[in-house]
């Protein structure tokens, strides 16, 4: 769904922002587009945006968030990294699009076979790379933890430490922004975590956090 203007936006709930992003997937693994004419989009979107969620996801280039959620120019803010992992300018910038631009829904969108975690869990070093593979360890030594018979650098545990990052990473959102957290508590946002499938397009919903006004 496009946003036409403010008002519209401000009357979106988070939950329904989810909703669009729901159905948004279901259409992109039916192949079934609703958001084809791209110049149209351009010159709709030239005075102003409205979107109407942010999502982080990870650089890996099958895991476009416009084009697995079926989302059009001006529909969200794509904020993309390796591994999909929390830093200060990422907070900074999930700031700005709920508490300046209107966005109501914050989605941390993991995926399988991601070979940013794959590096974290084979103990990758590479110049800057280095820390940020180091925000994934967590994830690392939950995995370890609770599944000691698993080889930590297999593809199941992999994706688990995948799955577990995205858990790890919305329980932090609301810990290190405080006007995040204040948007959360008064139910102007909500905050999902979500698991791309890359070998399906499916996208799974797998923790949905919403306070009801």
């Amino acid at each position: 769904m496009r946003l036409h203007n403010i008002e519209d936006q401000k009357s979106l709930t988070p939950e329904l922002a989810l909703d669009f992003l729901k159905e948004g997937n279901k259409r992109f693994v039916a192949n079934l587009k609703a958001h084809s004419n791209l110049l149209e989009q351009v010159n709709d979107t030239k005075g102003n945006q409205f979107p109407f969620a942010i999502i982080l996801s990870c650089i890996d280039s099958r895991t476009s968030a416009e084009l697995i959620f079926d989302q059009g120019l001006g529909d969200i803010f794509s904020t993309r990294i390796a591994g999909n992992v929390l830093n200060d300018d990422i907070i900074g910038s999930m700031e700005f699009a709920c508490k300046l631009a209107g966005s109501k829904l914050i989605v941390v969108l993991g995926h399988s076979h991601c070979g940013a975690i794959t590096g974290a869990c084979n103990g990758t070093k590479l110049g800057h790379l280095t820390d940020l593979l180091a925000k994934v360890e967590p994830s690392i030594t939950h995995v370890k933890e609770t599944h000691p018979e698993k080889d930590i650098k297999s593809k199941e545990a992999v994706d688990l430490v995948a799955f577990h990052n995205v858990e790890y990473t919305i329980d932090h959102i609301l810990n290190k922004s405080s006007v995040l957290k204040d948007m959360y508590d008064g139910g102007e946002i909500g905050i999902v975590g979500a698991f791309y499938k890359v070998e399906t397009g499916e996208v799974d919903f797998v923790k949905e956090m919403f306070i009801n006004k």
